[in-house]
């Protein structure tokens, strides 16, 4: 960390708005925000004035005070300054999944009640067709249009010229910390998606709490690569920067982010599980394939560097001889890697969003990144716990952050009060009772455990425990990254067991891993479906298997499991564009798949 501490103006505003215009006056002309090969680079002050624009041009189109705003775009420069826009207009801007087809699309901008949507040239038909279905169908801006635009549409150019003398300045005095900043809507696997409105107030008070935590130097350095309908997404690549001035690149495939990690050197990286599950899983391919005169030395270093991380989890002292071997280890090996994989300028590293297996963390502080876990909720903005930095305890997602209170329910159920609660769901008031009590207690659905430093640990989700036909009860969450974290080649595992005599999993292939493996046995067709049924990989898969199951109680490991054809894409039937399983539906779709894994032996 860097030892000066950073006091940033912004934090004490009110609003996210009148914080943005404090930043972009104190950066003027340094970067905002810019896409890969910087051929798209907007300055805080020409973000700030093209905002300014796009505000007076959404009012033209009758946005006021409380309007919604929907926005259907990729990771791009652009998509800032126009939420920004939304915004100083008075208006609520949210974002809408990429993947999502006509018929999602159209609950959302009915229950949103929007007005506008801004969308580019791919998204458009379904857009249309979205609209169509509407009696009072929102104006849609397209970004990359014509400069008149198609037709029924307005351009994002056309709709920054249509008024340039509207007063930004006056509109951001107007809003208020309690107005709806914006709605994050849930994946709606168990229902219809539920809108969560999160205000000004929320979400200063998460930025407050972060930099209580982290202290980020001054032009701080991250890369928006989340799907911007995520809370954090929202939170750590686009208003967290806005207080605090922080530079981001914008990558508008996820797919890319290994490569752009080098040639941004983040200060900040979130990801979820499976990205760095995915980077341990390269750079172990990577040392596996290296001679046995290079690899054996590493391998060895790697080793040492492990049992160093858990003797200090465990608060037991670390061997000199030991200290000094993973020192040297640092210098001759880690820091390269950390140089290779753009992890090198770090000040914080955080994974969350679902389970991360221990093994995952302890390779990661190994070679010098203290991978720390957070826990938090759409609901919460986001926000909730953290381990700090410094004070990480591997296996729990760290305690309260400041401002926040947490308990536990008789059930476990983790309950959490503060500032960054949300409004309430919008439209719903029967489900906002539901999960915010009188006293502002909002319960999680996550099942939880506390230790003796009161750090948070989650055991999974309330609604997901599984309880097999003997009656025990278990983490299939736990479990699924047991299997998950033993081999590469496996992206997607789905526990099977509740009400069952035992556990099995459906399994899809890592479609960059499988691939590869393929290509050095010589096989000529590496197409999913192919792999799935060769025998050499469902070995090795099934060693993988074997491998997670020796760190599971017997109860809980895989007795079968089915070696699926099929890639599961987020936003697809399998998993939600955050990337977590859609349960019920895969139930569903694999049915016969599920009852083969439990059918009597022939």
């Amino acid at each position: 960390m860097t030892s000066e501490v950073v006091e940033y103006a912004a934090m004490e505003a009110p609003t996210l708005a009148a914080a943005l215009r404090i930043t972009a006056a104190e950066n003027g002309d340094e970067t905002w925000v810019k896409n890969r090969d910087g051929s798209v680079l907007i300055t805080w002050r020409e973000g700030l004035e093209r905002a300014d624009r796009i505000a007076g041009g959404l009012r033209g189109l009758g946005i006021s005070k409380g309007d919604t705003v929907a926005l259907m775009l990729v990771n791009r420069p652009e998509f800032h300054i126009i939420d920004f826009g939304v915004m100083i207009a008075g208006g609520t801007p949210f974002s809408v999944y990429q993947t999502y087809s006509a018929d999602q699309i159209d609950y959302l901008l009915e229950d949103s009640a929007s007005k506008v949507i801004v969308t580019e040239p791919t998204y458009l038909e379904t857009v249309q067709a979205a609209c169509a279905k509407l009696d009072q169908p929102p104006k849609i801006v397209l970004v990359d249009g014509p400069p008149s635009g198609v037709e029924g549409t307005i351009s994002l150019a056309e709709l920054e010229e249509s008024d340039p003398d509207f007063d930004g300045a006056a509109a951001t005095d107007e809003i208020d910390p309690d107005d709806v900043l914006t709605l994050i809507y849930t994946s709606g696997t168990t229902g219809p998606p539920k809108g969560v409105q999160l205000t000004h107030h929320n979400l200063m008070s998460t930025v407050r709490s972060t930099s209580e935590i982290v202290n980020f130097p001054r032009r701080s350095r991250v890369i928006s690569w989340l799907p911007s309908a995520h809370i954090a997404e929202r939170a750590a690549h686009h208003y967290i920067p806005a207080v605090m001035g922080f530079e981001i690149t914008s990558v508008p495939d996820h797919k890319l982010l290994m490569e752009v990690l080098p040639e941004v050197r983040p200060n900040w990286f979130f990801a979820v599980p499976r990205i760095w599950e995915k980077l341990r899983g390269g750079l172990q391919a990577m040392v596996a394939g290296q001679p046995d005169e290079q690899r054996e030395p590493l391998e060895a270093a790697l080793n040492a560097a492990i049992e160093k991380v858990r003797l200090e989890q465990a608060g037991e002292e670390v061997p000199a001889e030991m200290a000094a071997t993973v020192a040297e280890a640092d210098e001759k090996y880690f820091a390269a890697l950390r140089v290779m994989l753009g992890l090198d300028q770090v000040v914080t590293i955080n994974v969350g969003a679902a389970p991360t297996p221990v093994e995952v963390l302890e390779f990661f502080h190994a070679i010098g990144l203290p991978l720390a876990e957070l826990w938090g909720m759409s609901e919460t903005c986001g926000g909730g716990t953290v381990n700090p930095p410094g004070k990480i305890r591997i296996g729990t997602v760290g305690p309260a952050v400041p401002g926040v209170e947490l308990k536990l329910a008789e059930d476990g159920e983790v309950m959490i009060r503060g500032d960054l609660i949300m409004l309430g769901y919008r439209n719903m008031p029967a489900e906002t009772a539901a999960t915010i009590d009188a006293d502002g207690w909002l319960a999680t659905g996550d099942i939880g455990q506390f230790d003796a430093a009161m750090y948070l640990k989650i055991v999974d989700r309330k609604k997901e425990i599984i309880i097999n036909a003997a009656g025990k009860n278990m983490s299939p969450a736990n479990i699924e990254a047991q299997i998950k974290t033993a081999s590469p080649l496996i992206d997607q595992v789905c526990c099977i067991g509740d009400g069952r005599p035992y556990n099995t999993a459906l399994i899809s292939l890592d479609a960059d891993f499988a691939p590869q493996w393929a290509a050095r046995e010589g096989i000529e067709d590496a197409s999913i479906a192919s792999l799935s049924q060769n025998a050499d990989l469902l070995k090795l898969v099934q060693e993988a298997v074997d491998e997670g199951n020796s760190h599971l109680a017997r109860v809980e490991q895989i007795k079968k499991f089915k070696l699926l054809g099929t890639e599961w894409e987020p936003g697809g039937d399998e998993l939600t564009p955050t990337m977590k399983l859609k349960r019920k539906p895969i139930a569903a779709k694999y049915a016969d798949e599920i009852e083969a894994l439990y059918a009597p032996a022939t």
